[in-house]
């Protein structure tokens, strides 16, 4: 009969057949051996290499197109011994204001990207100087981090987010923000209106895959308590609804908008009582920009970071409309700025600003955007 036994890496539970003597870890990878009897290295709740994920359990398979489609999350048994894993650097749990930031410039690739690393030091700059984050608080995974377990790696992120929602309470503030690549790929369990999943592209992305929109609901939505909130900003391209919440904003120029209901009876995809907020950099078919224009120099910095900070800090209390709406027109103004004039101005406009980018607002739940505040 089978038996549930710890992941020594991660702590997920496994669901261990009877002759296993060793197991694999779908998650991060790691050999539990299952022989002996699992010691726990738990330290407390401030670590979060050790956080357990209750809400995920045993059984859960993992998720299409992450790697692993259709395998459990316990592999076949394995005659090797367990693998030494070294120890992670622990990111304190602060109470009631809490952060993830991730930025992943891909340095060295063909596709890297000059602005993202800058955007979580500004997001960073803005929660801790204008809105009363903790410095402690804060977790930043980027490539210029000395600590390996801080590289933004599909498994570094993984781990930071289940820290992010772990030991939530009534009343605390949670962000999530993404600067990278984003990208989407067929959705193998129909649970997408436009048939596709929404992903982000960790620094590994190459080898390890990326990180689904299934996954990420599953990871920091499903578990959100009544009276906790989190707010996420995604700047990455395709990420209209990355977070997969059920409620998409569509608004017009003149700011008109209505609440597109992309609930599928068959998944629930909302939270266990808190609201969830995300603020996409575009559409789910749209890219977005990595740009100079907002900096007047040669900072580079995502054009939806930017004009999210531009507008915090310019309107304090703005609501969530008012914010969706400085951020849209902010970008409009810059391109509409760039554009060149001359003879050949309408072919090299069409190629370099043939796709539009709308910023976009996917919610838990519908609500006044022009009559809720944002808070923080």
């Amino acid at each position: 009969m089978a038996r549930r036994e710890r992941c020594s890496g991660c702590g997920l539970y496994l669901m261990v057949p009877p002759e296993a003597q060793t197991i694999r870890c779908a998650v991060c990878q790691a050999i539990t051996n299952t022989i002996t009897p699992f010691t726990s290295n738990a330290r407390p709740n401030g670590h979060w290499i050790y956080v357990h994920d209750s809400f995920l359990g045993p059984g859960r398979t993992s998720y299409p197109g992450s790697g692993t489609y259709g395998i459990p999350y316990v592999y076949a048994p394995h005659q090797r011994p367990p693998q030494p894993r070294p120890p992670l650097s622990f990111v304190s749990v602060h109470g009631r204001k809490r952060a993830l930031l991730c930025g992943v410039n891909y340095q060295s690739k063909s596709y890297r990207l000059g602005g993202s690393i800058n955007d979580v030091k500004c997001m960073r700059y803005l929660l801790v100087e204008k809105l009363g984050f903790p410095n402690d608080s804060i977790l930043m995974l980027t490539e210029e981090e000395t600590d390996p377990f801080k590289i933004p790696t599909k498994q570094n992120i993984r781990k930071a987010l289940r820290w992010l929602v772990y030991g939530c309470q009534s009343g605390d503030s949670l962000v999530f923000h993404f600067s990278g690549h984003g990208t989407r790929q067929i959705d193998y369990n129909h649970d997408e209106v436009d048939g596709y999943d929404e992903a982000l592209c960790p620094l590994d992305h190459e080898t390890e895959g990326n990180i689904i929109d299934d996954e990420i609901n599953d990871t920091i939505v499903r578990p959100l308590p009544r009276g906790a909130t989190l707010l996420a900003i995604i700047d990455a391209c395709y990420s209209g609804t990355v977070l997969d919440l059920p409620y998409v904003c569509r608004m017009n120029k003149e700011g008109f908008y209505i609440w597109e209901d992309q609930r599928n009876p068959l998944f629930y995809k909302g939270t266990s009582g808190g609201i969830a907020i995300c603020f996409s950099a575009c559409d789910d078919n749209q890219n977005s920009a990595d740009t100079t224009a907002f900096t007047g120099n040669n900072t580079r910095t995502g054009a939806m970071t930017f004009s999210f900070i531009q507008a915090v800090q310019n309107e304090p209390g703005l609501t969530y409309g008012r914010l969706l709406n400085a951020m849209s027109n902010a970008i409009r103004d810059v391109k509409a700025g760039l554009r060149l004039t001359g003879p050949i101005a309408a072919l090299i406009n069409k190629v370099l600003f043939g796709t539009t980018q709308e910023p976009q607002l996917s919610t838990s739940e519908k609500f006044d955007i022009y009559s809720k505040q944002l808070v923080l």
